[in-house]
C-alpha cells in the first residue's frame, strides 16, 4: 500500500512500533467530517475538504490548497483500497488539523491501484510538527488497513461517522 516517501516513513513508524496512544478526535471537530463529499475531481475534493477550515486561525485556504496540490505533484496520496490521505505543512498553523471526507461515488485521485477513492483523511500540520505529523499519518494508515473499519466508515450515518473516527 505504499510507494511514496511519506508512505515509506509511515511504514518505518509502523515497523518501529510508534504506538503512542492517540485519538484522532484530538485533531478533529464534528464539522470537519464531510459524510457526503460532492466533488468529482482531486482539486475539488481538496477544496471541499478545506472549506470547513475557513476562518480557523492560521489557515489560509488558498495557500493550503496550493501546498496540497504541490504535494500531489510529488506523488499521489491516493494509497489504494479507495483511500487518499492528502497532507501538507503550513507555517502559519499552531496545531495539527484533520478533516475527513467520504464520497459515495468515488473520485479519481490517481491512486496507486488506479481505483476511485471514497475515503479521504486530510492532515494539515505546522512546519515544526514533523514527528507528530508522521505519527498521525501512520495512525490513519494503520486504521485504514482494517477492512472492517473502512466498511464501518462507509456505512456510518453523519454523527456516527464523526464518533467512529474521533474514538480511534
Amino acid at each position: 500500500m505504499c510507494c511514496t516517501g511519506v508512505m515509506t516513513g509511515i511504514s518505518v513508524l509502523l515497523t518501529l512500533g510508534c504506538n503512542t496512544i492517540m485519538k484522532l478526535g484530538e485533531y478533529l471537530e464534528p464539522e470537519y467530517v464531510l459524510a457526503d463529499v460532492q466533488a468529482t475531481t482531486k482539486q475539488d475534493v481538496l477544496r471541499e475538504m478545506l472549506k470547513p477550515l475557513q476562518g480557523v486561525s492560521g489557515v489560509d485556504v488558498e495557500k493550503a490548497l496550493d501546498i496540497l496540490l504541490e504535494r500531489e505533484k510529488l506523488g499521489t496520496t491516493g494509497i489504494g483500497d479507495g483511500i487518499a490521505i492528502p497532507h501538507g505543512k503550513l507555517e502559519s498553523l499552531d496545531r495539527i488539523l484533520l478533516t475527513v471526507g467520504r464520497s459515495a461515488k468515488g473520485v479519481d485521485f490517481a491512486a496507486l491501484d488506479q481505483k476511485p477513492c471514497r475515503i479521504f483523511f486530510m492532515v494539515l500540520a505546522p512546519e515544526q510538527a514533523a514527528g507528530m505529523h508522521l505519527r498521525i499519518l501512520a495512525h490513519i494508515s494503520r486504521l485504514l488497513k482494517n477492512e472492517g473499519f473502512r466498511e464501518r466508515m462507509l456505512e456510518a450515518d453523519g454523527d456516527k461517522l464523526y464518533k467512529l473516527i474521533a474514538a480511534t
